[in-house]
């Protein structure tokens, strides 16, 4: 029997896929929500619909980082970016596309408190992550009942390698 990825890094690899359209300059995060095996949702860090994006000069925040007017992790209220479980989370009400309770959201990066409130908020009951992030809401998370697990990176993205691509 032919080796396939287990369900899991199946739908890391899509969030892998989905941060491609990131057009933050600080960095590329990917989310995915899946209920019942099935993708519902996806999401990617950027500037929201009809703002430039953030790569045009969207958001001046990025810019100052790019810079070097300010330091990683200072000045967040300032970014006008929406982050990828926010917009996976919010695509789900925009599209109708069924409820997240009992959901899984899988994302390249750990949420930060927000989108972890968020989570928490519309009944996500397990998180998938592939990398930390210094501001995350772990802490709140571990408060609740979401199952929350890490991902092997090396693991996830040696199953790239395994796609055979049209050329």
């Amino acid at each position: 029997m032919k080796a396939r990825p287990n369900w899991d890094t199946y739908f890391m690899l899509q969030a892998e896929i989905a941060k491609l359209r990131s057009n933050c300059l600080s960095r590329q995060v990917g989310c995915v929500i899946v209920k019942d095996h099935r993708q519902i949702a996806t999401g990617y860090n950027g500037t929201p619909s009809g703002i430039k994006n953030c790569f045009e000069g969207g958001c001046p925040r990025c810019l100052d980082k790019q810079n070097n007017k300010i330091k990683p992790g200072e000045n967040l209220e300032r970014c006008f970016c929406t982050h990828a479980e926010a917009n996976a989370i919010m695509q789900c009400a925009l599209f109708r596309t069924g409820s997240t309770k009992g959901s899984t959201l899988y994302s390249t990066f750990a949420p930060c408190l927000e989108c972890s409130k968020m989570a928490i908020s519309v009944g996500i009951s397990k998180i998938v992550i592939l990398d930390s992030y210094p501001e995350d809401g772990i802490e709140i998370l571990q408060q609740t009942s979401i199952e929350i697990s890490k991902l092997e990176k090396q693991e996830v993205l040696s199953w790239i390698s395994n796609l055979n691509f049209i050329t």
